[in-house]
């Protein structure tokens, strides 16, 4: 009789090249935590201010996970380009398949680059398709840290709490004034209002350029959206929507001073969370923190709640090579 012996896996790491793109794009479609922003039609968009550095990770010849990435100053980082970008999965994988996974790609990435940090990006649990979370716990195992914690605000719509008495009476405020809401192309009059505030309050730029959001909008229609909320003709405010299967994460808000007045956003938002995106498992109004989590904008977190969001995490770890 003979004796059985153990197959070790074979682990092969392979960086991302344009004739992967197909590839990559499929796993992603269905893995159980990607989203559309981990397409490469998304990703690339900016390709020329990063170090593309994306993996491939193979198990006995099989594709069972990608890592989106870049390189910057001696370390890696999944992917600094976008909001989150942590070990995309999938749905068959085990907690010691994605173990062997962290060691192959970090043995990897210190053979081929010699670098002296990991910076991960992780994927929050509202995006998930199906449970996806085994790559926090190996981390920890592995002696990273939690290096950033930003805060964001989210709602479920199927069981969300009530509205505040100041936004209820908001909506009525616009109501009145007859504001009306639609959704359509007009980027250019939304993002005015849009740099305008982002340079008055924090002297800064929206991170798409007009020009690049188009451009994302057209690669994905049915995922991103435009809203202006409207008196006549004139755009008092609006919102961008990033639409995922489980979420609807509002990637831009802004409002001019005459919309605020006449509560314009909080009109777009009723009729967002309780109509256009209520069949959502999540609706999430994206973070109110800065610096990693450092520092809290407790006027933006204070209207948000008022819809009945509440907290959830967008978490950054380290660990050194």
């Amino acid at each position: 009789m003979g004796i059985s012996r153990t197959t070790i896996p074979k682990w092969n790491i392979v960086r991302y090249s344009a004739e992967d793109k197909e590839r990559w794009n499929r796993f992603v479609c269905h893995s159980k935590n990607g989203t559309f922003l981990l397409l490469r039609e998304y990703m690339d968009y900016h390709a020329d201010r990063f170090e593309d550095c994306s993996l491939l990770i193979y198990c006995n010849k099989r594709l069972i996970a990608v890592l989106p990435g870049n390189i910057s100053d001696s370390c890696f980082y999944s992917h600094q380009g976008l909001t989150y970008a942590g070990m995309v999965m999938s749905p068959s994988i085990t907690l010691q398949q994605v173990r062997d996974a962290f060691h192959a790609v970090l043995g990897y990435l210190q053979e081929e680059y010699h670098l002296k940090s990991f910076i991960y990006r992780a994927i929050p649990h509202i995006y998930h398709r199906y449970p996806a979370e085994e790559d926090l716990y190996v981390l920890t195992r592995m002696g990273a840290t939690l290096t950033a914690r930003s805060l964001s605000s989210t709602i479920a719509p199927a069981d969300r709490l009530p509205f505040r008495t100041l936004r209820r009476r908001q909506q009525k405020k616009a109501l009145a004034h007859a504001l009306t809401i639609t959704e359509d192309e007009d980027f250019a009059s939304f993002w005015e209002i849009l740099e305008a505030n982002l340079h008055e309050r924090y002297h800064t730029s929206p991170v798409h350029t007009l020009e690049e959001i188009c451009r994302l909008h057209r690669n994905f229609p049915q995922q991103i959206a435009l809203f202006r909320v409207c008196n006549g003709k004139e755009t008092l405010g609006g919102c961008v929507v990033y639409e995922t299967e489980q979420v609807a994460h509002v990637q831009y808000i802004a409002a001019s001073p005459l919309g605020k007045k006449q509560g314009a956003l909080d009109l777009l938002f009723q009729q967002l969370i309780c109509e256009r995106y209520a069949h959502k498992r999540y609706f999430d109004f994206g973070i109110s923190t800065e610096q990693g989590g450092q520092i809290l904008n407790e006027g933006l977190l204070f209207q948000k709640e008022g819809f009945g969001a509440r907290a959830i995490l967008y978490d950054i770890y380290e660990l050194k090579l």
